[in-house]
């Protein structure tokens, strides 16, 4: 089993907290026949010789037991029990057939997959019936973004919370929402550069971009040792190279107001991919690890 029980533990209050009907438009019965063969497990009601007798019993003639039943029954074990099973219970929940409202499944299909990359799953299309999209369960890898556990660590004399709620949303959003990726790497750099200012008492304006705001924070940053042969040559190069880093920021974010989601594009827009997201996320974290190592190790005059 490698999908973890927090993991699972989490969609299903996830589950009940959108209060989402996990067999759909289909009778309970119905939905985990699709699965399980429901006449070859046994009852928990001697009055039923099988699972599909007491599950009607209990849910539909008489309604007696809780809405989430099955994730807390043995017989499925679905908190406990195989990965596969676990994966084609929310790929079945997602399926055409039991929910017909694409822009539901859609939105649930991303909630699933929040939890389950963190131990390397995702639920990802397979085929299309009718035009709607039909999901598998499929393991992907734990994948992670360079640079990114570094930022933590190097920002973590800046503002503790703040700065580590913008990675955490980065590392989440990479995969699922890229757009959103990609605006977070845009707002880590800003954060470090006016956190870096603010302490060292140099203004700047609120309305500056991220070439602005790195420009002025090197020029504030003493970048290269006294003690170095030709200083003012390698600190020209040193602001280049943070310069372009600022610029693949600035420029992944332009990006994602022409091509991202929620700016009147029609139904077959294509937004941004993680391979984006991971550029800005790269770029990103690599230039606020230099500035705030920097700023840490150069007294304030």
């Amino acid at each position: 089993m490698k999908i973890s029980q927090l993991t699972r533990r989490d969609i299903i209050d996830s589950i009940a907290a959108e209060n989402v009907e996990w067999s759909g438009h289909l009778e309970e019965t119905e939905f985990l026949s699709r699965i399980f063969d429901l006449s070859s497990l046994p009852s928990t009601d001697s009055r039923f010789k099988d699972a599909a007798g007491d599950i009607w019993q209990h849910r539909m003639n008489n309604y007696d037991w809780d809405a989430d039943w099955v994730f807390h029954d043995i017989r499925f074990n679905l908190m406990n029990g195989d990965d596969e099973v676990f994966l084609r219970f929310l790929a079945e929940m997602l399926h055409p057939v039991v929910r017909s409202d694409v822009t539901e499944a859609e939105r649930l299909v991303q909630l699933f997959n929040q939890f389950l990359k963190c131990d390397g799953f995702q639920l990802v299309e397979r085929t299309r019936l009718s035009g709607k999209p039909v999901y598998v369960g499929r393991y992907v890898g734990l994948q992670t973004t360079p640079g990114l556990n570094a930022a933590r660590a190097a920002l973590v004399g800046t503002d503790p919370s703040y700065v580590s709620q913008q990675i955490t949303r980065i590392e989440a959003a990479i995969q699922n929402d890229p757009s959103l990726a990609i605006g977070t790497a845009k707002e880590l750099v800003e954060t470090c550069c006016k956190t870096i200012l603010t302490e060292r008492g140099v203004q700047f304006s609120k309305n500056a971009d991220i070439p602005e705001l790195v420009k002025l924070t090197a020029k504030e940053l003493e970048l290269t040792p006294e003690d170095i042969p030709e200083k003012a040559k390698a600190s020209d190069t040193i602001k280049r190279l943070l310069s372009n880093l600022a610029t693949i920021t600035q420029g992944v974010a332009e990006l994602r107001n022409h091509y991202g989601t929620g700016h009147g594009k029609v139904a077959t827009a294509k937004g941004l991919q993680p391979r984006h997201a991971k550029l800005a996320a790269g770029a990103a974290s690599t230039l606020a690890v230099f500035l705030a190592e920097t700023h840490n190790e150069r007294p304030k005059q």
